[in-house]
């Protein structure tokens, strides 16, 4: 697939929105035992900060170098784990209320550019037609070579109203692709909904937010205003994530009081976890329980759960979780293969780091790190039986390893490329709409959920 991507950071335009299982403001930090230091290895330090003080080229700020050496002992443990500064600290904690400023862009890096992973609907990257896989190569008129990733987020960042030029390399153009982009405040709207046709209702989750699980329950009384359903679909593709409490309302929308939904591991005690389908689990900063609202039938109506290698994180916990509990058919195909907790421990100083704790694992205990879910019916996007490629978190350097499946990145490998051909130099398959009258998959979910009434008709 080329070469790997060597960061990747899920918002882009200023924000980290997506692949953390969990934001966790968590004084951990403050309880943190102290351990011997390794006195060795801290004087080899203090002797390079010495050596760059004094004899590079540059005069450097000591909180320049200090910055960089904590951002470096992050970075080099796994994708996922960062140095967050006051500005970066505060835009994921935006993030996750589902407003930000910026284009509305997830990003990493990979040859030194900036690679698109997906533009996130609705906002002006999407309607400006950036693609998946694009590599930004210039910002106005700034080669990005050279720049940090945090650094190419400031620059796509502005205020709204304000524009920005991104030139683009795209596979099968011969040219770069130049695109004129106005920012905009990013308003990530985190549910949607619709009657498909009368009996089958369909319920799109974009992003796991603060208040997910309550906008679930919103839409779901709306499509069952007029009628109870016949079947009804979830679609996860290209939800990259976000608020694990977020993930845990939405599949108790559908599983039994009390049933299993994910539970973490970790070396901490704090990284130990089982979170199950209970409103202590589900509930925060709330004390009224918003799936006392649910229309009555939910929890029995047939399901179809539409993923695909966009699928990351919280996504795929509410897929596994489904999944285990045999509550729905899960179609599409495979996941991202996020399964990894980061924790954000805040510092004195109005920064905080970003830290993977723990592996996430679904009621069944499977680790879905570095494989992610495999769905029971594989649907390709295309009727050709071609899918857009993506990355994935095997694909990742310095991913974390599935420490419960041996063949997991093998298999990971293999993923979401169904009947794709060899490469010819043409571009890849043309974006359609989510939900609109060329989405193949979600097609093939409402026919299955009709076979599965016909069915069930058949024995009464």
């Amino acid at each position: 697939m080329g070469s790997r991507l060597q960061k990747i950071g899920l918002v882009m335009t200023g924000v980290c929105a997506g692949i953390l299982i969990s934001l966790n403001l968590s004084a951990q930090a403050e309880r943190v035992s102290t351990l011997p230091l390794p006195v060795e290895e801290l004087r080899a330090f203090a002797d390079v900060f010495n050596a760059v003080k004094q004899g590079y080229v540059e005069p450097v700020e000591d909180k320049k170098l200090i910055t960089q050496a904590i951002s470096g002992m992050l970075s080099g443990l796994d994708p996922h784990s960062a140095y967050l500064d006051a500005d970066a600290f505060k835009d994921l904690q935006v993030g996750t209320q589902g407003e930000f400023g910026g284009l509305g862009i997830e990003v990493g890096m990979e040859d030194g550019f900036v690679k698109v992973i997906s533009p996130i609907e609705d906002t002006p990257a999407f309607r400006a037609g950036v693609k998946a896989g694009d590599l930004i190569v210039k910002l106005d008129d700034t080669p990005v070579k050279g720049m940090s990733l945090s650094d190419a987020v400031k620059r796509m960042r502005g205020k709204p109203k304000t524009e920005i030029t991104l030139t683009i390399a795209r596979k099968g153009e011969n040219k770069p692709v130049v695109v004129k982009i106005v920012r905009e405040v990013i308003k990530v709207q985190s549910v949607k909904s619709k009657v498909i046709e009368p009996g089958y209702g369909y319920v799109r989750v974009v992003q796991f937010q603060e208040n997910t699980g309550r906008y679930l329950v919103d839409h779901l009384n709306r499509i069952y205003k007029d009628a109870p359903l016949k079947g009804l679909v979830l679609d996860l593709r290209n939800d990259p994530g976000g608020l694990l409490h977020g993930a845990v309302g939405v599949s108790a929308a559908f599983l039994e009081p009390g049933a299993l939904v994910v539970s973490t591991d970790g070396r901490t005690d704090d990284a130990k976890r089982r979170y199950s389908a209970s409103p202590d689990d589900y509930l925060r900063g709330s004390s009224q329980d918003f799936l006392r609202a649910l229309p009555k039938g939910v929890k029995e109506v047939p399901m179809i759960v539409l993923v695909n290698g966009g699928s990351a994180s919280a996504s795929e916990i509410v897929a596994g979780a489904l999944q285990d509990h045999r509550r729905a058919i899960v179609m599409g195909t495979q996941t991202f293969g996020k399964g990894s907790v980061q924790t954000i421990l805040p510092l004195n100083n109005s920064s905080a780091i970003k830290l993977t704790t723990a592996r996430y694992y679904t009621p069944s205990g499977r680790s879905i790190q570095a494989k992610g879910i495999e769905p029971d019916i594989v649907v390709e996007e295309a009727p050709t039986g071609q899918s857009a490629q993506r990355i994935r978190e095997a694909d990742l350097l310095g991913h974390l390893e599935n420490d419960r499946d041996a063949n997991a990145e093998k298999a990971a490998s293999t993923g979401d490329k169904g009947g794709e051909q060899e490469d010819d130099g043409q571009a890849g398959p043309v974006r359609f709409e989510m939900a609109g009258k060329d989405d193949h998959q979600l097609s093939q979910a409402v026919n299955l959920l009709k076979g599965l009434q016909i069915i069930q008709n058949s024995r009464l």
